[in-house]
């Protein structure tokens, strides 16, 4: 999951190298991390947005697009679900704060 950040997964493609079902990944996934595996992959993008936005100091939208995001709306709302505020003004906060 971590290699391929920016080029979105399908669960039949998360399956298929784990050599398994759908439906037994996301059982087996969900047991050993209490999350289902998408929910696992967005948070894994988001923290990766988050961390490239600092060191690299990345806009929102080249932020989104290392994330394999397409739609910098679908991204900042996805972000600002997980971190409590938008991305525009979390990455300047943060930037601040380092």
């Amino acid at each position: 999951m971590t290699q391929n950040l920016d080029v979105p997964l399908t669960m039949a493609e998360l399956a298929s190298g784990a050599g398994m079902s759908v439906t037994s990944l996301h059982r087996h996934f969900k047991s050993a991390t209490g999350t289902t595996p998408l929910i696992y992959y967005k948070r894994l993008r988001l923290h990766e947005a988050r961390r490239q936005s600092i060191a690299e100091s990345l806009s929102v939208t080249q932020a989104a697009a290392a994330v394999g995001y397409a739609s910098v709306a679908h991204f900042s709302r996805d972000y600002k679900r997980m971190f409590g505020r938008s991305p525009l003004h979390d990455f300047s906060a943060l930037r601040k704060s380092n």
